[in-house]
């Protein structure tokens, strides 16, 4: 039987693996004009960043040292430049 300790690992561990999913998969379908327009970095950029965050969430233990940096990364986009790209006109501005 798990302990209470355990099984709040797995479920903090299995949360932020799909936060850094849903971040990394997010950074993928928006288009790459879009993070210039928005004065972000560009979308090989993001893309690289949340990967490796997702990488590292779904490799390291929770609140490893290099744990948090890829949880931070993954909320950072999340929070700060998704709003910025979905903020952005699609098409013409007519």
């Amino acid at each position: 039987m798990a302990t209470f300790d355990a099984l709040l690992f797995i479920g903090l561990k299995w949360a932020v693996v799909a936060l850094a999913a849903w971040a990394l998969v997010d950074a993928l379908i928006r288009p790459a004009t879009g993070y210039v327009a928005a004065g972000k970095l560009t979308k090989p950029a993001w893309g690289a960043i949340t990967g490796l965050a997702l990488i590292i969430a779904y490799f390291t233990p929770p609140l490893s040292f290099f744990w948090l940096p890829g949880v931070i990364a993954s909320i950072v986009y999340l929070v700060d430049v998704r709003p910025a790209l979905r903020g952005l006109r699609r098409g013409n501005s007519w």
